[in-house]
């Protein structure tokens, strides 16, 4: 009987030893929930801050393509208007010098068809 008693003492023991091994590995959930829940605080803060940035970005780049846009049509319109006053500049230049000037009157010639010579 002494025999019986000493193992379940030595098994109680160890029984023991387990339980309080269990308990030292018991987890605290409502640490863990409020860590979880600051930590989800932050991610959705860093979200809108990352929303915030990517709208910011697509506005700046929409504006910029509308300036672009612009400064390029006013650019052809100029390229043109340059084109039309260098080649007129050199076509007034040019009237100037072979002494031509503008007609006021245009006057037709008529010629008859008997005056034409009749070549064979």
């Amino acid at each position: 009987m002494t025999t019986t008693v000493l193992t379940l003492s030595r098994m109680k023991k160890n029984m023991q030893k387990k339980i309080k091994s269990v308990e030292l590995a018991r987890v605290e959930w409502e640490k863990i929930c409020f860590i979880s829940l600051i930590a989800a605080g932050i991610f959705l803060l860093f979200y809108i801050y990352q929303i915030n940035v990517l709208t910011k970005g697509t506005y700046l780049l929409n504006s910029y393509e509308k300036n672009i846009n612009q400064i390029s049509q006013a650019n052809k319109k100029l390229e043109i208007n340059f084109a039309e006053n260098s080649f007129l500049g050199e076509v007034i230049s040019k009237a100037q010098e072979l002494n031509l000037q503008k007609t006021t009157s245009v006057k037709y010639i008529q010629v008859l068809d008997a005056s034409l010579a009749n070549a064979k």
